[in-house]
């Protein structure tokens, strides 16, 4: 009888360790961004992607709400993530209404934009029901590209008000320095909480890539993990981190 009780024991401790190992793998890939995930059935999933490095990126210009453009090595990094994500499903594509997320979008978008011959669809008005992926074979222009993304200025970076166009390195450290007209971090993490609200509501179900900026993505999960913002680590540009919605 001991022996079946002993059995029974380890065998309890063993569905116990691997219940809460599979929580532990479920949280944590939320953060690990060198690897691409697949979206569970039936429920929203969102790839949240930074911008690639802009001009005013590498010369340390504190860009803000301004439009900004992707350098050369933006691109890059932009073409790198169309390269990786280019075989996975995708229902949505979505930025700010910041021209260096949109170009970063557009770019990540041109491979999903094909139809099943591989060429590139035409650019014919969409009817109920009818995907992207259901299109013709002429070749889309970048403007083309645009009309198949959806812009919200939700995702729009931090307002830096007077900092705006400032040399990073300048500027003071300490918040109680700064003018009065910077968003603040509450505002930010309200406008997260719409972005992510908006997202379930109008794509339940739904897979969706969206290219936002580095502050506004953090609020972004800090309101997704109920975790201030200091907590949360910034992505680099072109980063991709997953979340379940």
């Amino acid at each position: 009888m001991q022996k079946y009780e002993r059995i029974s024991i380890k065998l309890a401790f063993y569905i116990l360790f691997n219940a809460i190992y599979s929580l532990f793998l479920i949280k944590s890939r939320n953060f690990v961004s060198d690897k691409v995930f697949k979206p569970i059935n039936d429920m929203t999933t969102l790839y949240l992607v930074r911008h690639g490095e802009t001009v005013d990126n590498a010369a340390q210009i504190l860009q803000g709400q301004t439009p900004g453009k992707l350098n050369e090595k933006g691109i890059q990094q932009a073409e790198e993530v169309a390269r990786k994500m280019a075989n996975n499903h995708i229902d949505v594509f979505v930025a700010s209404d910041l021209w260096r997320s949109i170009q970063t979008c557009e770019i990540i978008a041109r491979p999903h934009l094909l139809g099943a011959d591989g060429l590139p669809l035409s650019d014919k008005p969409l009817s109920d029901g009818q995907t992207p992926l259901s299109g013709g074979n002429t070749p889309l222009s970048d403007e083309q590209i645009e009309k198949y993304i959806v812009t919200t200025p939700l995702l729009r970076e931090r307002d830096w008000g007077d900092f705006t166009g400032k040399f990073i390195p300048s500027l003071p450290k300490n918040p109680k320095d700064w003018p009065s007209n910077i968003e603040g971090l509450e505002k930010m993490k309200s406008r997260a909480q719409n972005f992510l609200t908006w997202l379930k509501v109008t794509y339940p179900g739904k897979t969706i890539l969206a290219v936002g900026h580095g502050i506004i993505n953090k609020a972004v999960q800090s309101v997704y993990y109920k975790r201030p913002m200091n907590e949360i680590e910034k992505m680099t540009n072109a980063e991709v981190r997953f979340l379940v919605l």
